[in-house]
């Protein structure tokens, strides 16, 4: 009865998560309109985009205003570093993000410039300092302007698809998001729920059932 009852929890658990990323399976990186590659230029856009969503603002938000940041020209650190402050502000602004802006513009530009003087502009140079130790790698990121401890994580469970040591990654946030749906809260357990390729899509979802009750109905109405 107990080995039945465990193999039905887990089918009920793939089920859900199924169901999740049917409705929600896309990342943040996604929805600011960046395809995640490791590679400089994208790689940047989700540091970002991270920088971004760490406030305490919506997610929808970040994104456009990550958005706007990139159709403004501002797509790598040279770009970023080269623009005004005024010009970030006006790009924060067209996409809604005005509580912080005056503060993010200026931390964009000084992160800019810090990837650009210790990394020539490439993420990928931090990560090869790092020797993809996870650790290290979260140390070193935290030295950029802006990215604190939960911005770092939202850039690592971001990039985990193409920067695998960093995974799996389910954040404090996505975890909340899995207890709401009655999922397990240890990132091992939930990392087998989905292939490893859909990890970092799984946990934004599950942030998003964490953000929004909406999500939690909706999956619930889909298994119904």
């Amino acid at each position: 009865m107990a080995a039945g009852t465990t193999h039905r929890d887990k089918a009920q658990d793939r089920a859900t998560a199924e169901a999740l990323l049917k409705a929600e399976g896309r990342t943040y990186a996604e929805d600011a309109g960046i395809t995640m590659k490791n590679t400089p230029q994208p790689l940047y856009q989700a540091l970002v985009a991270a920088c971004l969503l760490s406030a305490r603002i919506k997610a929808s938000v970040a994104t456009a205003a990550a958005h706007e940041l990139f159709a403004a020209g501002m797509r790598n650190p040279r770009r970023m570093s080269e623009a005004t402050w005024q010009q970030r502000v006006d790009a924060l602004g067209k996409g809604h993000y005005r509580r912080y802006d005056e503060r993010t513009a200026t931390q964009l530009g000084d992160g800019a410039r810090l990837l650009l003087d210790r990394y020539g502009g490439d993420l990928r140079r931090l990560r090869d300092e790092a020797a993809e130790d996870p650790d290290e790698l979260r140390r070193a990121l935290r030295r950029i302007p802006g990215l604190g401890p939960v911005g770092v994580d939202i850039f690592l469970r971001e990039v985990q698809a193409v920067w695998p040591e960093a995974g799996p990654l389910f954040d404090r946030k996505a975890v909340e998001g899995a207890r709401r749906l009655g999922l397990p809260d240890q990132p091992k357990e939930l990392a087998a729920l989905v292939p490893r390729k859909a990890h970092a899509a799984f946990a934004a979802a599950l942030v998003r059932a964490a953000l929004d009750r909406q999500v939690v109905d909706e999956v619930a109405q889909a298994q119904a």
